[in-house]
């Protein structure tokens, strides 16, 4: 494995959608090895507080299951363009055949999973109102696995170790890893295979000498004392020898949630990572796609260093998705390279909105030409976003932006508006119409609020019997005293200081 930091990695080297390509074509061999859980999330209204005691009902409307752990990391890698064999232990129940099925779905071999009667499927199910998460349900082993569950398990990884490029073990304290199983997995001959741990305990796996450990904030201390919570990653790379020390590893990418993370090279070398934080509250598993980048990097030979810069961008994409999600080769090149045209077609735009709506999330629709982005645009897209959950921008097409406003408009082209837009924190979805009046998508989507400038009354508005009529909402923005686009394109012409007050249109 070929690791460097930030000063010695070859200059001509830059992360873009065509590195992700490049790795997802190797299909590399990874074997995942670990505690595996199947996390669930239960959603409904609470609307009304217990007799028996100070706690709310809820009334669950939808369950929703994902991989964890283990099978979380095996299913992200699988997302990535990794061939993956998983190895773990499940119970002869409903939820073991739940996330048997969840990772056959998803590409992942599962012919090392090895069901038990003696022991049950660990799961965690959240129960969720709204973007709350009211209370996590953990169904846990208390009784060891028995001998002859380990056992296979340990010959399922033995027989897999001569196929894999690359090793995960992924030891999360549910009882896979006892001293006899991990003595075993050190025993077997070493190819020139990388082995990453993430483990709870990085004592626990230290006998096998792994390439990389992946500690999280917690982790590291528990190992190697408290961190100052202002100068945590500052402070990790003063105690790289007794982390590697402890954890028995070459190398380690320490994780520091929403300050990104600290990779420590086995020269010594240091590189940081700097993480995008989301506000999503029900957000998890993003330390499982984490690892799952790393994988998929070292795999293909990136440096150390490099493969943490992927990590952490696969990281950032999920945390802004709710509940346990996954990260593909996709979305890391959408990220690295976005389209040249930002729009998303009706189809598309469609489907996810039902999709929204069905996690309850609710959906804020406005339009305009958009034609110069300018700081009343800007600041009625922020207030239209704080109106619900996602915003979707819908703007006119060329044709339509000259019959409305004239034959030397648009200033700039659809394509390049709806980038500009697409780029901004608030704006989740852009669409493009080419009506003078967006009615037909407003009728498709039928978003639960429609707002508009506050230049605009809902009188002057036809969409507003539109959105009345299914029982939306129409809101009017706050007037904002910034710049029209027709003022500023005219002030550009005679070269004067644009100040013509405007809002969203």
């Amino acid at each position: 494995m070929t690791t460097t930091d930030a000063t010695t990695r070859s200059r001509d080297y830059a992360l873009n959608a065509g590195v992700v390509t490049e790795l997802a074509a190797m299909r590399p061999r990874v074997l995942v090895i670990g505690d595996l859980i199947l996390d669930g999330w239960w959603d409904g209204a609470a609307e009304r507080m217990s007799r028996e005691a100070p706690a709310p009902v809820v009334e669950i409307s939808r369950r929703r299951f994902a991989a964890g752990g283990a099978a979380n990391t095996a299913v992200n890698l699988a997302a990535l363009g990794a061939d993956v064999r998983i190895v773990g232990v499940i119970g002869d129940d409903e939820a073991g055949r739940e996330l048997r099925s969840i990772l056959s779905s998803s590409g992942v071999d599962t012919r090392g999973l090895v069901e038990t009667a003696a022991g049950r499927t660990v799961a965690k199910n959240r129960v969720v109102s709204g973007e709350q998460v009211l209370v996590r349900l953990d169904d846990v082993n208390g009784d060891p696995y028995p001998e002859e569950a380990l056992e296979a398990a340990a010959e399922a990884a033995e027989a897999s170790s001569g196929w894999a490029e690359l090793e995960v073990i992924c030891d999360y304290g549910c009882g896979l890893f006892v001293p006899a199983l991990t003595a075993r997995l050190a025993r077997r001959v070493r190819r020139p295979r990388p082995c990453i741990v993430d483990a709870h305990d990085l004592r626990r796996t230290r006998i096998l000498r792994p390439d990389v450990v992946t500690p999280n904030a917690g982790e590291f201390e528990q190992l190697c004392g408290r961190l100052d919570p202002g100068r945590r990653a500052e402070e990790v790379p003063a105690r790289r020898e007794a982390l590697l020390e402890a954890s028995g590893a070459r190398s380690a990418v320490v994780t520091l949630d929403r300050e990104g993370s600290v990779t420590l090279s086995p020269e010594g070398g240091v590189h940081r990572t700097f993480a995008h934080p989301a506000t999503e509250r029900q957000a998890s598993g993003a330390g499982d796609t984490f690892t799952a980048g790393l994988a998929l990097a070292l795999s293909g030979g990136l440096p150390l260093a490099d493969a943490a810069d992927l990590a952490q961008l696969a990281a950032d994409i999920v945390v802004r998705r709710p509940g346990t999600s996954v990260c593909s080769a996709h979305d890391l090149r959408a990220e690295l390279a976005p389209a040249d045209d930002a729009a998303v077609d009706h189809d598309t735009l469609e489907a996810r909105v039902a999709e929204h709506r069905a996690e309850g999330r609710r959906i804020v629709f406005t339009n305009g030409c958009f034609d110069v982005l300018h700081r009343g645009h800007t600041a009625s897209l922020r207030q239209a976003k704080r109106l619900g959950d996602v915003l979707v921008v819908a703007i006119n097409d060329d044709d339509s932006v000259r019959r409305l406003k004239g034959p030397d408009r648009p200033v700039n082209t659809a394509t390049d508006r709806a980038a500009v837009l697409a780029a901004l924190e608030c704006v989740d979805y852009v669409a493009v119409f080419s009506s003078d009046t967006p009615i037909p998508l407003l009728e498709r989507l039928q978003p639960e609020v429609y707002a508009k400038g506050g230049d605009y009354t809902p009188e002057m508005l036809r969409e507003t019997a539109v959105v009345r009529g299914y029982g939306g909402l129409v809101s009017m923005l706050d007037y904002v005293e910034a710049h029209s686009t027709s003022g500023i394109v005219e002030q550009i012409r005679e070269h004067r200081p644009t100040t013509v007050p405007g809002g969203v249109g």
